[in-house]
């Protein structure tokens, strides 16, 4: 390495703080997302709806429970994604850039689409986005909407140039 390169090197903010801070963050206000519109507002679905009906009073009880402990995580990560925010803002060669920490939420806030999708909806299909004929057809709609927002927000990232904030 070149003297000119570890001066480079040694100069260049340290990005990763902030995008993990954005995407642990973007998880958790995606699970929010989820829980509040699709399981309270709309009521297409609760966390166990598709092992446990939610028409009798204690199969709402259990899905009650479930959507309960599916909020919990996401307050757990919405904490450690603040913390992590505040441990990434006290660094000394730090980038606090507006378009990288919404890229990485964006980024987050699919992956949670991806990763709840494919593990709840179709591994242990503990539940499904809309139960019904078109079943499927809102399924595969929630994982391509997570993708979506996943590559926009890589691409977010990706696109900022990296500097130094005081």
């Amino acid at each position: 390495m070149t003297l000119q390169e570890k001066h480079q090197t040694e100069t260049e903010p340290n990005r990763r703080p902030l995008i993990v801070a954005g995407v642990i963050l973007g998880l958790g206000q995606g699970g929010f997302f989820d829980g509040i519109v699709f399981h309270q507002l709309l009521q297409w679905h609760h966390l166990f709806s598709s092992v446990e009906t939610d028409m009798t009073l204690a199969g709402l009880e259990v899905n009650t429970l479930g959507d309960g402990l599916f909020h919990l995580l996401n307050w757990g990560l919405t904490l450690l994604g603040i913390f992590l925010l505040w441990q990434a803002c006290r660094q000394e060669n730090r980038s606090l850039s507006t378009r990288t920490f919404l890229g990485s939420l964006i980024l987050g806030a699919g992956l949670f689409n991806l990763i709840e999708g494919i593990i709840n909806h179709h591994l242990l299909a503990i539940h499904h986005v809309k139960a019904g004929s078109s079943q499927l057809a809102f399924d595969l709609g929630f994982l391509g909407a997570g993708l979506l927002l996943a590559v926009v927000g890589w691409l977010l990232v990706k696109s900022e140039p990296a500097q130094i904030s005081s």
